[in-house]
């Protein structure tokens, strides 16, 4: 299915218009073989629908979860330290 969204979003980028009969052509370029019912069901559902601005919540939603990626790598070293202090503790009270 990938490749026929590439395809709408290659074939919009380009500034032509997203047919089935453009998609068709673009993905059968690829060297891939077009499954119609596929290709059917992504353009009604394409239908009405603005790519720029679905593009530009896309962006969005990609780079919200990439700032709190950092604070959770903090908290897993942190424990994962804590983790690691424990294991000595209890190593070192069978040394006593």
């Amino acid at each position: 299915m990938m490749e026929y969204i590439y395809s709408a979003l290659l074939l919009h980028k380009l500034g032509k218009q997203v047919t089935e009969d453009s998609m068709k052509k673009v993905i059968e370029a690829a060297g891939a073989e077009v499954d119609v019912s596929k290709l059917k069901t992504l353009i009604a559902s394409l239908h009405g629908v603005d790519i720029d601005a679905e593009l530009a919540n896309a962006n969005v939603a990609l780079a919200a979860p990439g700032a709190g990626a950092a604070p959770t790598e903090a908290k897993k070293e942190e424990k994962k330290e804590e983790k690691q202090e424990e294991s000595a503790a209890g190593l070192a009270s069978l040394f006593g």
